[in-house]
């Protein structure tokens, strides 16, 4: 009788495991159930995908192969262990967001870091993070924000210079960052998984403008490590821009640049600053202002010549930098090659087929 109460019970959490994991796959796709039937054409009903979803019934082998291909996920992705609770999100540029695109969005943030984080766990890597900006009180003001940008960079040993590699500085430091490939509308969002690891995410349609996935990341930074005594939605948001452009821009090295006080700004002269600190010529302009450096009238003069010239979206001057960090295939291969993985556990961990990763990989091995 205990054995098979015992085998009940696994047989009811494998169950529950494999409905959430299908219905988070599902939503990841942004299908309904009758979408995924038609993807699958109708080799499964929508009566039978429903009850996969409830655990009522686990699907054969061959159903489960036809369910990864249809949804573009490896077949262990549906019995992964590794659990994953994205903690409060708030979509703040698009408060009407449909709730598809808001589906999708997380359930393809919790998909990459259930990956990542059991890598981490089969390497027995405890990241423990600690906000170094915890003590500050709570932010209300300009120059607060650019003190506790100052304070960062200090806490991190940035100096005063650029900041060549956003993400990869987020991740040495114990923040997970998740590219995503989702509505262009989307640029980032940040949240604590688990209630204990920090995540930032940026979208990767914005790639070929790495300036403002590096001011996205930083903005979101803002939001995770800082606190905010009683304002508008809109006045936190101007105190998270601050923060991101103190961060890349420093108050003493813009001064530096452009000197203490200034009638104009010349374009040249923004686009070889923002080539060199990977800050868009507009954050630039509103730093200067920001800094007293320039004053209101100047700046508004500034962007309406922005706008004449549609200049606001895609400037005259680009920043060549890229965006990327390379822990995690870092890791994998660390586990791989010290025989704490199999190949084919690489390629779940990869989200490939096993004979996709070795026709990627494997001459290297």
């Amino acid at each position: 009788m205990h054995i098979n109460f015992t085998t009940h019970v696994i047989i009811m959490k494998t169950k529950s495991a494999f409905s959430e994991r299908f219905k988070s796959a599902r939503l990841m796709n942004g299908f309904s159930l009758q979408d995924l039937a038609d993807a699958l054409d109708e080799k499964l009903s929508r009566q039978a995908l429903h009850r996969y979803e409830k655990g009522e019934v686990i699907p054969d082998g061959e159903k489960i192969y036809l369910l990864s291909k249809a949804m573009n996920v490896s077949v262990d992705y549906f019995f992964r262990d590794t659990k994953v609770e994205l903690g409060e999100i708030e979509f703040r540029k698009l408060k009407k967001m449909p709730q598809k695109e808001a589906s999708i969005i997380k359930e393809k943030t919790k998909e990459y870091l259930s990956r990542y984080l059991e890598l981490e766990e089969i390497l027995n890597l405890s990241g423990k993070f600690e906000n170094p900006l915890k003590d500050l009180g709570a932010i209300t003001t300009y120059e607060q924000a650019n003190s506790a940008a100052e304070q960062l960079r200090e806490k991190w040993g940035l100096g005063k210079g650029p900041i060549y590699n956003i993400v990869e500085l987020l991740e040495s430091n114990n923040i997970k960052v998740v590219k995503l490939d989702v509505n262009e509308n989307f640029d980032g969002l940040q949240t604590l998984v688990n209630e204990a690891v920090p995540v930032v995410a940026y979208n990767s349609k914005k790639a070929n403008k790495p300036d403002r996935i590096r001011f996205t990341l930083l903005h979101e930074l803002a939001h995770l490590l800082l606190k905010f005594g009683e304002m508008t939605e809109k006045q936190k948001e101007n105190l998270c821009h601050q923060f991101a452009g103190a961060m890349l821009l420093p108050e003493k090295t813009l001064k530096e640049e452009l000197g203490n006080h200034r009638n104009k700004l010349s374009i040249n002269e923004l686009g070889s600053i923002k080539k060199q600190y990977g800050i868009s010529m507009q954050a630039i302009a509103m730093r200067a202002k920001d800094c007293n450096i320039t004053n209101e009238h100047y700046t508004k003069q500034f962007f309406f010549l922005f706008e004449q010239m549609n200049w606001r979206i895609d400037e005259p001057i680009e920043y060549q930098g890229a965006e990327e960090s390379n822990r995690f295939e870092q890791l994998l291969f660390r586990a791989l090659i010290e025989e704490q993985i199999s190949i084919s556990k690489a390629a779940s961990l990869s989200n490939q087929s096993l004979a996709e990763f070795k026709k990627q990989y494997q001459p290297m091995f």
